[in-house]
């Protein structure tokens, strides 16, 4: 079954529908999905879709060769071509006067073992191709390559792209169409341990309990999900043991460049430019509060893939007991005691979609220009203080309060709020408290009695 990505098949099939020559880049990390868009787009048209593999160029020619030519019939009366030029004018001679789809999966290492392809395909493009109804894809899971190699100033193939397509992995209201059978609750915490990505997300089986899926799908030797950070990291990196190390860091509370370096052992310059491959990867994410630039000394790293936050946190500290099949041991008393705390990011995260979403169908006070996590110095209180969610345009400001815990909201907490609003000059404030277990009647009645608070307790999409 195909779920989501209404978005990037709107806009593939819309260009499609043109009729004219297009040249698509799409790319996104591993797993997130892009084959099967891919697919999902290719299935009703007429196309080639060919998956570059590791090979030499003599070995991937040969394959692009045969998939090109077994689509037209022709692999017993045309031999091979001869080069990748040949074959690009062979796909524009047939793609003269009628659509014809050409999707190149995994386009780096086509370009890994033949440096010239850019150039390559960047004259083809000027001279040939453009002038045809030929509708090429190539997708990459390099995002840093893609980015480099394909989309910036010095790629030769730089301004010849129709379009680009990031595909990111799901958000948690798109997740969740993966688990009918899952309540709230079970819902956020699927989603706070597997992320957005769908090859994750679909290895769980929602029949079952969520704790259930963690025990066999994950924590069991044998599971697909058990080594696949490590495996993937490896993928990707040469020095995965530092890379590991990092990332264990900040899963289990580092998050400033010198705490985390410190805790590696390494100095900051160094730590500092492993950390930006793993942005590049799109496995950790910089954050600054609200308002402020983004080399405020203020920023913070944090892990953005769900999947690997919760695996650094729990799996990889306790691999030892697990070896052992001490599989119950790591759930009951390594896991489930601290989930609450664990979901509680992932529930600000999943607050902060959700305001998104009522941003974009007008249903604030006002439409906000930004949002996001605020944190700094109290004058007033001598401290540091941190908001949840801060949203806000010129005049307007939204303040929220996120809590995933198991007793309701009381007024501490929205007085609390208020008090931290002080700090901000801003003409109109606005509270919004979200809870898992909804709120006192103290706390009811104060947002009865004040347009300005909001209460939110289930999300209505």
């Amino acid at each position: 079954m195909f779920i989501g990505r209404e978005y990037e098949l709107e806009t593939l099939n819309k260009l499609y529908n043109e009729d004219k020559f297009h040249f698509i880049v799409m790319y996104g990390r591993r797993r997130v999905g892009k084959t099967t868009l891919l697919t999902e787009f290719c299935k009703d048209k007429p196309s080639i879709f060919f998956v570059a593999e590791e090979y030499n160029d003599k070995i991937a020619l040969e394959s692009f060769s045969n998939k090109i030519l077994s689509y037209f019939g022709l692999n017993e009366m045309v031999s091979r071509f001869e080069s990748w030029e040949k074959a690009f004018l062979f796909l524009a001679q047939q793609a003269k006067n009628k659509r014809l789809v050409v999707v190149i999966d995994e386009f780096p290492y086509i370009v890994n073992s033949n440096k010239s392809i850019p150039s390559l395909l960047q004259n083809l493009i000027d001279h040939h191709l453009k002038n045809t109804k030929l509708f090429l894809i190539i997708c990459g899971s390099s995002v840093s390559f893609i980015e480099k190699e394909v989309l910036s100033y010095k790629s030769p193939l730089y301004g010849r792209r129709t379009a680009q397509l990031v595909v990111e992995p799901f958000n948690f209201f798109e997740s969740r169409k993966f688990f009918p059978n899952y309540n709230f609750e079970n819902q956020v915490i699927a989603y706070g341990v597997l992320g957005g990505v769908p090859q994750y997300l679909t290895n769980f089986d929602n029949t079952k309990d969520v704790y259930e899926n963690i025990k066999t799908k994950i924590l069991d030797k044998a599971s697909y999900l058990y080594e696949e950070p490590k495996l993937l990291l490896r993928q990707e990196v040469r020095e995965p043991a530092l890379y590991n190390s990092i990332i264990e860091a900040i899963a289990s509370g580092s998050s400033k460049l010198n705490e985390i370096s410190t805790k590696v052992g390494v100095d900051t310059d160094k730590c500092s430019k492993y950390i930006s491959t793993l942005i590049d990867l799109k496995i950790l994410e910089k954050i600054t509060p609200v308002e402020l630039k983004d080399k405020s000394r203020k920023s913070i790293y944090k892990i953005k893939d769900n999947f690997f936050r919760f695996w650094y946190r729990f799996v990889f500290p306790n691999k030892a007991l697990i070896e052992q099949g001490l599989i119950d041991e790591v759930l009951e008393n390594k896991i489930k005691p601290f989930m609450n705390e664990f979901i509680g990011e992932v529930y600000e995260e999943i607050c902060m979609d959700y305001l998104k979403i009522l941003n974009k169908k007008k249903k604030l006070p006002f439409i906000f220009e930004k949002i996001g996590k605020w944190w700094g110095n109290n004058p007033y209180r001598k401290r540091e203080e941190e908001i949840d969610i801060v949203a806000l345009d010129k005049n307007n400001i939204i303040f929220g309060e996120c809590k995933w815990h198991t007793k309701k909201v009381d007024m501490t907490v929205l007085n609390s709020l208020i008090e931290k609003s002080i700090l901000f000059n801003y003409q109109n404030k606005y509270y919004v408290l979200f809870s898992k277990s909804g709120f006192t009647v103290d706390v009811i009645n104060f947002a009865r009695n004040n347009s300005n608070v909001f209460l939110i307790e289930k999300f209505d999409e």
